[in-house]
């Protein structure tokens, strides 16, 4: 009877703690979401950006600390609060007449945040504001503003003046949104022509959450505008985007040497960026060669024995995959001409008769790269021997 009910408790034990060894062995580990690109071979940096973000104190779902907490699990370098103007769908329940309270609430959560926890200071959180309107001006945001309150009129020409006049940086957002194009084709009025001409607009998302416009990249590039990637995010990063397997938040590299909110400011107004999406780099040749140099190099190996069949390892640096299309001279061996490389990953390739390794090189096509509408970025990679 003893042995009976000591093998009834041990069977109990195990029921009990089986569940939990289950989940231990065979739950799938998270992957990376941090957005941590490489430095430049230039000597700039490529600074994670986030122009476009909402709270409760506009149309969104969560507090402003959520917002900063998300930002620094992404390894964003910079957010920015871009509150609706004049939508505000909680008004009834959060009452705030001052329309950058959003911004100043996120600042002082991330201020608690490196008191709390000793955090390193690596975030710059800068004040925004969304002017929200129909057609012919549509959805426009501005930031870097030092009042909010300011663009608060019933007159759109009224309120991007008035964002300009605090110098802020003002672009379009979302140009292809089908609630305000059925199209979904992007076009520009007459109003927003002459709003670009005047200089009163600088940019224009290309990328919008979990959209991207053709219509918009050729329109930024005939009109010198910037070119964008937001998350536009309203609920939570992790219910709009499967970090579970790798996507990650649509947002803007900026390239520029100083962290600073300046100097951010400055290169956002250069035109020196490139949005990223789903895994690919959108914006001009000079800058998405820039990043693509900086993240994808050749390391030359061993010649296979008794062959002129050289090993080489192509490393991929950047946290998004990289598709890529072999276009030279150089025959693989081992792999099709089509080359798949994972976040921070590389691939092994074996090149047929190489006769002089020191000057090997690869001619590609970014097939994840975009420098026009449905035209990819070509490059040439140099090999460097291993170390």
């Amino acid at each position: 009877m003893k042995n009976l009910l000591a093998l009834a408790v041990s069977v109990f034990a195990l029921a009990i703690a089986a569940p939990s060894i289950g989940h231990e062995n065979h739950a799938p580990k998270p992957a990376p979401r941090a957005l941590d690109f490489p430095a430049l071979k230039d000597g700039r940096s490529a600074f994670a950006v986030d122009l476009h973000t909402h709270s409760v104190f506009s149309d969104g779902h969560v507090w402003p600390s959520i917002r900063v907490e998300e930002a620094q699990r992404d390894a964003l370098d910079v957010l920015a609060v871009t509150e609706h103007l004049e939508y505000q769908p909680h008004a009834a329940d959060i009452p705030h007449p001052d329309r950058n309270r959003s911004f100043v609430v996120a600042q002082e959560e991330y201020r608690r945040r490196i008191e709390r926890n000793g955090a390193p200071d690596n975030l710059v959180i800068i004040n925004g504001a969304e002017i929200t309107r129909q057609l012919p001006y549509g959805h426009i945001n501005a930031t870097f503003l030092t009042d909010a309150n300011a663009l608060l009129t019933p007159d759109a020409e009224a309120a991007i003046a008035a964002a300009n006049a605090q110098k802020a940086f003002v672009f379009f957002n979302h140009q292809a949104w089908p609630a305000q194009r059925p199209s979904g084709v992007a076009e520009l009025t007459p109003e927003q022509k002459s709003l670009i001409a005047r200089k009163q607009i600088h940019g224009a998302e290309v990328v919008n959450g979990d959209t991207f416009s053709e219509d918009v990249f050729q329109f930024s590039i005939d009109n010198n505008l910037t070119i964008l990637g937001t998350s536009d995010i309203h609920g939570l990063i992790d219910w709009d985007y499967n970090l579970a397997q790798g996507e990650q938040r649509s947002i803007t590299l900026v390239l520029t040497k100083d962290f600073t909110a300046d100097a951010i400011k400055a290169a956002l107004f250069a035109g020196d960026t490139v949005a990223v999406f789903r895994d690919q780099l959108v914006g001009l040749e000079r800058n998405v060669k820039a990043v693509a140099e900086s993240t994808l190099r050749l390391e030359i190996g061993d010649y296979q024995r008794n062959s002129t069949v050289l090993n080489v390892t192509l490393h991929n640096d950047a946290p998004i995959d990289a598709l890529l299309r072999n276009i030279g001279g150089a025959g693989l061996q081992n792999q099709s001409d089509v080359l798949a490389i994972p976040a921070h990953g590389s691939i092994n390739l074996q090149v047929r008769n190489v006769a002089a390794p020191e000057g090997f090189t690869m001619e590609l096509d970014m097939l994840s790269a975009w420098i026009a509408p449905r035209k990819n970025l070509r490059l040439t990679l140099f090999g460097a021997p291993a170390k």
